[in-house]
Parts: structure tokens; C-alpha cells; sequence
């Protein structure tokens, strides 16, 4: 079976972001074929289209990261009942200038984790409506709304409730096949 490489965000900008643990339980649950490449997104200035002509270093770089990968994560946060602020820019900066979106037929998947009962859902349902104008290809089943529980989550990426391990091995098991799929109809022209 093929490799795919994956890059992944994380919408929140906080040092001890619960997302980014999720990020790294999601790494070591994921099939062996797919690698990962972590997609940082907070040295972005807010995005303006005074840039188009002339983006900046760190705007180059978001779109060649995003470039260079056959598929993307985004593990985020809800706030507010939707996006992360930091998350949206760096949205903004990959799909423009205009004929020059970074995300056009991407393989995409949406997972986020919070402290409360329904997770992140209305923040997911958010961002998706975003990837859709973004045209990115967004695997829209299974969805997880994660109640983050501490007790459960080791920074290293650890789980140690088997039934929460297997329900992420098997989303991420999912995001595969769909990135399988998705490359197999439309590949990426690298």
C-alpha cells in the first residue's frame, strides 16, 4: 500500500493545547502508511490582500508546506462556536491569492477536542463550510467530537482507554481510505 504524506494544524496556538495532544494520540494510532508533517501556523501575519502581489516569508511558506502534502488534518478547537481566529487566517493565506488555492482538491479530515459534552461541533460545522469554498476534499464521515478527558490523553500520545484508542485508530484508519480515494479520482499535481 502507497505512503501518504499528511500535513496537519492545529487550530489552537496555546502551548498546552488539548488539540495538539489529540494531534499526537491521532500520529500514534495512524496506519503505518501515513507519515506526518506538522503545518505550524502562528508566526502568520493577519492575512490582507495587499499581500497578493508580494506575500511574505511566512506566507510562502504555509502554501508550499500545504503544497508538499498529498493530504490534510486540521485538529482544532471550537471557539466561540466556531474557528480559532488563528485558524481562519491561516485558512485565508493558503487559498489565496486568487487562483492559487493551496487547498483546491485537497484531502481533508476535521477532529477537535474539548473539555465539553458535544466536543467541538459547531465549530467543525463552521470550518467545514470554509473547506468547502476552499474546495478542499473533506472526508464528511466519521465525524468526532471529542470530549477531551486528561486521565485518558498522555502528551507523548498515549491512550490509555482502549475504547477511545480504538475509535481514533479506526477515524484515522478512515482518513486513509478517503485520502486513497480522493488521490485515486483527482491526484495531486506536485
Amino acid at each position: 500500500m502507497r505512503t501518504y504524506v499528511v500535513g496537519y494544524m492545529v487550530g489552537s496556538l496555546s502551548v498546552s493545547s488539548i488539540n495538539r495532544v489529540l494531534a499526537n494520540a491521532l500520529i500514534k494510532l495512524a496506519p503505518d502508511e501515513l507519515d506526518f508533517i506538522d503545518i505550524p501556523i502562528g508566526e502568520l501575519p493577519l492575512y490582507n490582500r495587499d499581500y497578493d502581489d508580494d506575500y511574505p516569508p511566512a506566507g510562502r511558506s504555509l502554501k508550499a508546506a500545504i503544497e508538499s502534502v498529498d493530504a490534510i488534518l486540521f485538529v482544532t478547537p471550537e471557539y466561540n462556536r466556531s474557528i480559532p481566529g488563528a485558524l481562519k487566517n491561516a485558512i485565508d493565506w493558503a487559498s489565496r491569492p486568487w487562483g492559487q488555492n493551496s487547498f483546491d482538491h485537497l484531502p481533508a479530515a476535521v477532529i477537535g477536542a474539548s473539555p465539553g459534552a458535544i466536543g467541538t461541533a459547531v465549530g467543525q460545522q463552521s470550518l467545514r463550510a470554509v473547506l468547502s469554498f476552499a474546495n478542499a476534499r473533506q472526508m464528511t464521515a466519521p465525524e468526532a467530537y471529542i470530549q477531551f478527558n486528561p486521565e485518558i490523553y498522555g502528551a507523548d500520545g498515549s491512550v490509555s482507554d482502549e475504547s477511545t484508542a480504538e475509535f481514533l485508530r479506526g477515524y484515522m484508519k478512515d482518513f486513509r481510505d478517503h485520502i486513497e480515494r480522493v488521490l485515486t479520482v483527482l491526484p495531486r499535481n506536485r
